[in-house]
């Protein structure tokens, strides 16, 4: 339950630093503005808008690092019962079930063949 919402805070917050990247100024924007590109300051002022945008850029990375960290620790305290195919077929193959529907049949290995004579 935790792991979910912490990915689903993860993604969002993901998703907003990329848009308050794209939405901010580059350092270039400023000699555009001097050949008659002034529209760009319009809309939050000529300063305004760089360091509201800056700081919810830093707030929202620092929550990106944290949910990171927080998707890390949780990820490796998994409950520990989980295991993989092969460690569940070898427990089988060494009687660790009694159901015969649970065993798995192993083929014998076929003989190996003489090269043809000539």
């Amino acid at each position: 339950m935790l792991h979910s919402v912490l990915m689903v805070i993860h993604v969002i917050c993901a998703a907003l630093i990329i848009g308050l990247v794209l939405i901010q100024r580059g350092k270039g924007a400023d000699a555009g503005a001097g050949f008659g590109s002034g529209a760009s300051g319009t809309v939050f002022g000529a300063r305004g808008a760089g360091t509201a945008l800056s700081r919810a850029t830093a707030i929202l990375a620092a929550v990106f690092m944290i949910t990171s960290l927080s998707l890390a620790y949780t990820g490796t305290r998994t409950n520990q019962a989980q295991s993989s195919i092969l460690d569940q077929l070898s427990s089988q193959q060494q009687g660790g079930s009694s159901k015969p529907s649970d065993t798995v049949p192993v083929a014998p290995p076929a003989a190996p063949t003489a090269p043809p004579a000539n």
